[in-house]
């Protein structure tokens, strides 16, 4: 593979070699996927999707045909301190004759029938490829079932073809700010936070504002994991934003910047360095000299907990290499620094969202012979992971077959995972499934991949 001709040339910009010159900024990133390429990059609606299921008190109806809708109960590992309803998928289930004659009845009827069958003060309406093509007017019929029930129904335009994951995204937070924006702005702040781009996966929301109350800061607004409709309300009034999940929440957090005059800056929950860096960082932007001190004892307090826990792990893991292939640039940057935290060599980095800005950052970070790329498709990982003898690949679901195959590790770091991997509790739970994974037996029985 790392032979040019193997390699298409239209994703040759997107693939950096040690031989590249220059910090990482002019990889090929932010674009389409090439036609033809089978990516690991999900689509539009699944970006939207991705970022607005989590809000547990929302019902979310899918205009297009039953597939579309398989983000159901058990999909994503986005858990609720409430209600669940938001697990659940509603579609139109359109189908031949609805594409000829149009799907808007069908809306009409679908969001009827959610209301009497409950009581929602919050629909998504989504539009799908279909829709996209046939051209339904989903805001009309959003606007008239605001005004026939009196609860906001919200349309979010995510045909999948429309762009990338990241257009997702943005679709996704314009729902937002149709929410959450208020008729006035409020005269005072309230000194607390919100937290954009945590979606509570396996209870990591819940971690992080445990760390930010012993800090002595008030968590305003979740967004969106294990929020709720008129929690999300109260995003206006906060005094800062926490921009967790660079990839699909910056966009939002310039939005309310500009908007409500909220400032934020982006934290990392991922590894012992990133997260004490990152409380400190928010005590200092908040002020204070008790909220810097009460954070000054608390990370000492946890690192004096877990420390001597993760260097039992550290000397199984010292000198293995390690490939990184996730959605978002902020997160490979993260898991970078927690692999050089047990003496793990990054060898190959991907992501499916990364900017330029974050591809500069992991150049600065990795050795000079580590493989970077965007938007890969399955025969470069596999290939790339051959060459650079990756002990263990992070990755999600799709990729996770990639490595078996190849008889190599695997460690779930994407939205299915049920075990927490954020904050100090979660550097260790990652210290503890990739020294299971890399060190199990059964490496030792079989031969595959060329090891």
């Amino acid at each position: 593979m790392r032979n040019e001709k193997d390699i298409l040339p239209e994703r040759a910009q997107s693939i950096r070699f040690s031989e590249c010159s220059g910090d990482g900024s002019g990889i090929k990133c932010e674009a389409e996927s090439v036609s033809g390429s089978i990516s690991q990059r999900a689509c539009v609606y699944c970006g939207a999707r991705v970022v607005l299921n989590p809000i547990t008190d929302a019902f979310h109806i899918v205009h297009g045909p039953i597939g579309c809708s398989s983000y159901t109960w058990d999909i994503r590992g986005s858990l609720s301190s409430g209600d669940e309803i938001y697990r659940n998928s509603y579609s139109t289930d359109l189908r031949e004759r609805d594409v000829i004659f149009g799907g808007e009845k069908k809306l009409i009827a679908a969001i009827d029938e959610v209301m009497a069958m409950h009581a929602p003060k919050l629909i998504f309406i989504y539009a799908t490829c279909i829709v996209g093509v046939i051209g339904d007017d989903i805001v009309a019929v959003c606007n008239a079932a605001e005004e026939k029930y009196g609860i906001r129904v919200i349309p979010v335009k995510s045909p999948g073809f429309s762009g990338t994951k990241k257009t997702g995204y943005k679709a996704a937070c314009n729902a937002i700010m149709s929410l959450i924006r208020p008729a006035t702005l409020p005269v005072k702040k309230t000194i607390g936070v919100n937290i954009l781009g945590d979606f509570n996966l396996a209870g990591e929301m819940w971690i992080i504002k445990e760390y930010l109350r012993r800090i002595g800061v008030k968590p305003i607004a979740n967004i969106t994991g294990d929020s709720t409709c008129e929690d999300l309300k109260k995003a206006p009034t906060a005094q800062l934003n926490l921009v967790q999940c660079a990839g699909s929440m910056t966009y939002l957090a310039k939005q309310m910047e500009e908007e409500f005059d909220i400032p934020f800056i982006k934290v990392s929950f991922f590894g012992v360095t990133d997260t004490s860096d990152s409380l400190m960082r928010i005590a200092y932007a908040i002020g204070g000299e008790e909220i810097i001190s009460k954070t000054k004892a608390f990370i000492e307090e946890e690192k004096n907990r877990v420390i001597p826990l993760l260097n039992r792990y550290k000397k199984n893991l010292e000198g293995k290499k390690a490939a990184i292939y996730v959605g978002g640039g902020f997160k490979a940057i993260s898991l970078i620094r927690q692999f050089e935290e047990f003496g793990i060599k990054t060898v190959m980095v991907g992501t499916q969202t990364g900017s330029k800005e974050d591809y500069a950052l992991i150049q600065s970070l990795v050795g000079e012979d580590t493989i970077i790329l965007d938007d890969a498709n399955p025969a470069e990982l596999e290939s790339f992971m051959l060459e650079m003898g990756a002990d263990i690949l992070v990755g999600g679901v799709k990729e996770r077959p990639l490595a078996y195959k190849l008889g190599v590790a695997f460690c779930d770091h994407n939205h299915e995972r049920k075990r927490p991997l954020a904050g100090y509790q979660g550097s260790l739970n990652f210290a503890s499934e990739i020294n299971l994974s890399m060190n199990s037996p059964v490496w030792e029985t079989i031969a595959i991949g060329g090891k």
